[in-house]
């Protein structure tokens, strides 16, 4: 399956940035501020306060263009969920109300968007999460990660990981168990 054409643009575009080529922000701008803009609006529902929102999110992208991953997230996922992540950010700033505001808007998506795909709100979330994910994995000490990915998400038992590691058995709990804390502080940092 190959990459839809304005993806790649965006991808090779995300990639110069990461190599700090300003002209290549220029033109990202140039290519996604608008809906981006728009998505801003929806959640802050100021114009000002969307305009600095999206003013903080391309920073983030100057900033982050070399930790974007193609295989987590479309380009427009991942630019969208900084977008929706300072939008919040402006939120929090402005009024407590954040919650009530953002129920509204999941109601206002959840009628407009009906059916059984998921909606764009669950496209970001579980492409949040999965680079969350990835991310905590990656801070892991390699034999965490391989235990703790061999019982998970092969499914298979300590004593099956102990004797297909030849490890004893309470040195894989350990690890395992080590491993699952660490994720679970590192998870909750993007709660």
């Amino acid at each position: 399956m190959s990459t839809p054409q304005p993806d790649r643009e965006l991808m090779d575009l995300l990639d110069r940035i990461a190599a700090q080529d300003d002209s290549a922000l220029k033109k990202l701008y140039e290519r996604t501020s608008s809906p981006l803009f728009g998505l801003a609006l929806r959640i802050v529902r100021n114009r000002d306060v969307a305009e600095d929102v999206l003013q903080e999110a391309f920073l983030s992208i100057w900033r982050g263009a070399s930790n974007y991953r193609a295989s987590l997230s479309p380009p427009m996922a991942w630019m969208g969920l900084i977008v929706r992540s300072r939008a919040l950010d402006a939120l929090r700033k402005r009024s407590s109300d954040r919650a009530d505001l953002m129920n509204e808007l999941d109601d206002e998506l959840a009628q407009t968007l009906e059916g059984d795909s998921p909606n764009p709100m669950d496209t970001v979330d579980a492409s949040e999460q999965s680079f969350a994910l990835h991310h905590c994995l990656g801070k892991l000490d390699h034999k965490q990660r391989e235990v703790v990915s061999l019982a998970y998400l092969r499914d298979q038992s300590h004593g099956e990981l102990a004797e297909q590691l030849k490890l004893p058995l309470g040195t894989v709990k350990t690890w395992i168990r080590r491993g699952l804390e660490q994720l679970r502080t590192c998870m909750a940092r993007y709660a």
